[in-house]
């Protein structure tokens, strides 16, 4: 079980970082005014345990926070995994 913990954050960590990779060149695309990485593109990897690198993104980048979407979408999904991680991790203890 502990091995499952450990594999579910370690895919937390690359999720997270595969995120903020891709909010920072979406950012950057927005201001070169070129094709632009998909929102459903954005949800789908936050969905997939990069809710905590997307609103690292988010926040760093200052990119997608006036969209109340993203950032109530991005908050509730990185509570949830974050909380089950945070679950699982004392569970195994």
């Amino acid at each position: 079980m502990k091995e499952c913990v450990r594999l579910a954050g370690l895919l937390c960590c690359g999720m997270s970082f595969i995120l903020l990779v891709a909010m920072g060149l979406d950012k950057r695309r927005a201001r070169a005014d070129r094709r632009r990485v998909p929102e459903r593109t954005l949800f789908l990897l936050a969905l997939l345990f990069g809710a905590p690198g997307g609103l690292l993104g988010m926040y760093a980048f200052r990119h997608k926070t006036k969209h109340w979407y993203f950032v109530l979408g991005f908050w509730l999904l990185a509570a949830v995994q974050l909380g089950a991680l945070g679950y699982f991790a004392y569970r195994t203890m």
